[in-house]
């Protein structure tokens, strides 16, 4: 399939053509990296899937599929984003599927078999089955990968030692170091295994065994300590469930 990558960060695209070119049924054509081009080189080179990411300065996503609805014959399209509040919105414009990041490659592929069973049953006259609307797919995460300067760097999920929300990225302590990653704390919370990672706070969640123990400062604000990490302030929304965790 002629495909085409539209993303705004040049380290998403570079991932998605890396895991593109290990994929047989996948020819990219061509990259964008705003909603205006997507629109503009989809003329020019007509593929017949998109790769899109949702979050993009000016026209968004959303707004390139819904332009390409208006066409006739448009391309499938796979939304590839790091946030999961659009899910509802991109099945109703009739996305083929939904794909969170970082992107792993076997989910990508049944993402692109979707878009290959539609075309086979169109081409066969058979009319197409609707996509049921789930939530996407979120396994617990076992890696992250994190632009760094010039390069990709693979974060292992066990290595991270505490997340802190800065905005719309998350900032990733490892091992003395930091790295950023472009998604909301919600979405991130929801792809790390309960059983090894808890939120303390609105903008803060960190990997159980890290906690060396829990205090208060006498006037009902707690904290967590995390050794030679310090102290984090636990929010009240989440004092209960770190209370639970020391079995109180």
């Amino acid at each position: 399939m002629r495909t085409l990558i539209v993303d705004d960060e040049p380290l998403a695209i570079e991932r998605l053509q890396l895991i593109c070119a290990r994929e047989p049924t996948i020819e990219v054509v061509g990259t964008a990296s705003d909603g205006a081009a997507a629109l503009r080189l989809t003329d020019a080179l007509s593929p017949d899937l998109l790769l899109l990411d949702i979050a993009m300065p000016e026209l968004d996503g959303i707004g390139v599929a819904r332009a390409l609805a208006r066409r006739g014959s448009p391309p499938a399209i796979i939304f590839v984003t790091a946030f999961d509040s659009f899910a509802v919105e991109a099945f109703d414009i009739d996305a083929v599927d939904y794909v969170l990041k970082p992107v792993a490659p076997d989910r990508l592929a049944r993402a692109v078999q979707r878009v290959a069973e539609r075309r086979a049953q169109r081409a066969s006259g058979t009319a197409v089955q609707p996509i049921a609307l789930a939530a996407p797919e979120q396994p617990f995460a076992t890696e992250f990968w994190v632009p760094h300067r010039a390069e990709l760097i693979r974060i292992a999920v066990e290595d991270i030692e505490r997340i802190d929300a800065e905005r719309d990225y998350m900032r990733l302590h490892v091992g003395g170091r930091s790295y950023l990653l472009h998604q909301t704390i919600a979405s991130l919370e929801e792809r790390l295994d309960p059983e090894r990672f808890i939120r303390v706070h609105r903008s803060t969640i960190v990997r159980r065994d890290r906690i060396a123990r829990l205090r208060h400062d006498g006037s009902g604000v707690w904290f967590a300590d995390l050794a030679e990490d310090g102290d984090v302030r636990i929010g009240r929304t989440y004092l209960a469930a770190v209370k639970a965790m020391a079995g109180r």
